[in-house]
């Protein structure tokens, strides 16, 4: 892969990791409710979702999602499902009479790396967008070495872009900011996201 070829995968893959979305929803909820780590966490679950996405789409997969109306909806409907979920648990914490952000509140580890994976695993906008975008750059002709490159450059944009929102919404003075809004940042938080959910099984 040429350096000029690389560039314009990095660039691609730079605008799609900024668009705003769901999985930037997902990881500010985290850094801000719980902490810098949390939203590390999630980050890079997501981006390891991202990697899986790139490889399907390597091998063809995310051409099949993206082309067999059934798995698209049926993808569609577990994401939006899993956002409507995330979107009424974040609309009941708002409702709680004390919102605190210390350490008996947080949510495990755990939690927030399965936040960030399931976010991009069922996420089919994923499959379009990879599927739209690999078809620039792969041939039949490519070697594994320059596949493995498409596959890492996606997956640490994704991870990098999400690691520096977490870094930078995690600030003292942003973050004492964003806990003493917790309620209406946790009720807009779960207006966002069931809009979001309409929006993903809407055509």
């Amino acid at each position: 892969m040429s350096w000029m070829l690389w560039l314009s995968l990095l660039l691609i893959c730079v605008l799609g990791a900024m668009s705003p979305g769901p999985s930037l929803a997902v990881v500010l909820r985290q850094t801000v409710s719980n902490g810098r780590l949390h939203g590390i966490l999630a980050g890079a679950a997501h981006a390891l979702g991202v990697g899986v996405w790139a490889i399907a789409t390597v091998w063809g997969l995310g051409l099949l999602v993206s082309q067999n109306p059934l798995a698209y909806q049926v993808l569609s409907w577990l994401g939006a499902g899993y956002l409507v979920w995330m979107g009424i648990n974040a609309l009941r914490f708002a409702a709680t009479p004390h919102l605190q952000a210390d350490a008996s509140g947080k949510d495990s580890y755990w939690s927030a790396i399965r936040s960030g994976a399931l976010i991009s695993l069922l996420n089919p906008k994923l499959a379009v967008f990879f599927t739209a975008l690999f078809s620039q750059f792969v041939s039949a002709d490519q070697t594994l070495q320059a596949q493995i490159i498409m596959v890492l450059t996606a997956t640490l944009v994704d991870g990098l872009w999400y690691a520096l929102v977490a870094l930078l919404f995690s600030q003292a003075h942003l973050l004492t900011w964003l806990r003493r809004h917790m309620k209406r940042i946790e009720q807009l938080t779960g207006m966002v996201l069931i809009g979001l959910a309409i929006r993903v099984v809407l055509p």
